[in-house]
């Protein structure tokens, strides 16, 4: 029997509870984009491709406000966040994952069946033609000030829109956090970028040194242009990193990912790796000061547990593989074993997709996720821990 879904009062609670360091359950999120609008042909009634709502503003209002409104009256269902309308709509400029390679000179490409992706484009004859970017001008770079008039644009169609009859809000376009110095070094290099960090490792960490400095000057740059508009974030990611030894990131990639961090002194820091990364993060917790892992797949959540600590955030969950193509009750079992592996000592869990909802994933598998987050995410008062 699934169990009585929480009202919006109290799926706050859950939050209020967690963030002030007092659980009472563990909460649950989706990480979601309006992908699962654009590739799912039973919600994108008007048609819109990636292609078009990078070059449209006003389509790519109209599909933001379909994601947001698909969150809130379908899947938030199955999470702890709001669901049914809101007072106004609060919507974002969805960029994905191709800002800092296209600032930095690769082309964008856009296909029917996937998000915006770049192409690399700095072979051997040219590969020295990047540092002559002007990385410390962030704003000026010409596609960071074309998505920035954009962004200007969808705001004024915005200013006298009304949604199932409630405002329309832009949030801020802020690219304050990073993809990270080695993925953003393979978008621009390809397979030649892991082949630098061996062959020709002065290069690579020039490379590594001016897209991490690109993120520390771009971040600045930002937060002066929107002031206390947006937040003052400390988040980095690195998917890439999951293709080398704790050896070879320690000694390539990790003074890179310092130079993020440390620029911004007295925030938290936080990170996220997809793949089979989890081996670095005791180091990255320890050297770095990270103390919040988004994780993805493949992870052992118990044992990361036991070797990050109790005090150390962690967000996963079930892998989007399963939750595609699986059926409820593997799910639901996937989700209890997470649950009662020992990553809730301490009550700082977060279960999530392991990571970034695919479209089409079937309901009953999110009801399935969700009623097994009910079921068996409660906490000990006394330890802290999972029931």
């Amino acid at each position: 029997m699934v169990p009585i879904r929480p009202d919006n009062d109290e799926k706050r609670a859950v939050w209020e509870a967690y963030r002030q360091g007092r659980p009472g359950r563990v909460p649950m999120a989706l990480a979601t984009n309006p992908r699962i609008i654009v590739l799912d042909p039973a919600l994108n009634a008007a048609g819109h491709d990636f292609e078009t709502a990078a070059r449209d503003p006003r389509a790519h209002v109209e599909l933001a406000l379909a994601h947001e409104h698909h969150r809130r009256t379908v899947l938030n269902h199955f999470t702890d966040d709001p669901t049914g309308l809101p007072d106004a709509w609060r919507i974002d400029l969805c960029v994905y994952n191709v800002y800092e390679a296209a600032s930095l000179g690769a082309e964008v490409v856009y296909t029917r069946d996937s998000v915006p992706a770049t192409e690399p484009f700095l072979g051997d004859e040219n590969r020295d033609s990047v540092f002559d970017v002007p990385v410390d001008r962030p704003l000026e770079l010409p596609f960071i000030r074309d998505r920035l008039a954009f962004w200007h644009e969808m705001k004024r169609i915005c200013e006298d829109l009304r949604f199932e009859g409630r405002p329309v809000r832009l949030a801020p376009w802020a690219p304050v956090g990073t993809d990270g110095p080695l993925t953003v070094g393979c978008n621009l290099r390809g397979e030649s970028m892991l082949l630098d960090l061996v062959e020709d490792p002065d290069y690579a960490d020039r490379l590594l040194e001016l897209v991490a400095r690109f993120a520390v000057n771009r971040r600045a740059a930002f937060e002066s242009y929107w002031g206390d508009e947006i937040g003052r974030g400390n988040n980095l990611a690195d998917d890439s990193c999951a293709m080398l030894s704790p050896a070879m990131y320690e000694r390539c990639v990790m003074p890179h990912h310092q130079r993020f961090y440390d620029a911004a002194p007295g925030r938290a820091r936080s990170l996220h790796m997809c793949g089979d990364a989890t081996r670095l993060f005791p180091t990255i917790h320890e050297r770095l000061g990270v103390t919040s892992f988004d994780t993805g797949f493949p992870v052992d959540h118990g044992a990361l547990r036991e070797r990050l600590g109790p005090d150390v955030e962690i967000q996963g969950g079930p892998e989007v593989s399963l939750l595609l193509s699986g059926d409820a009750d593997a799910v639901h079992e996937r989700t209890r074993a997470i649950l009662e592996s020992g990553v809730t000592a301490g009550g700082r869990f977060v279960l999530r997709e392991g990571n970034n909802l695919p479209p089409g994933v079937p309901y009953e598998n999110l009801e399935a996720m969700y009623a097994a987050c009910l079921e068996h995410g409660r906490y000990r008062a006394e330890t802290g821990g999972a029931r």
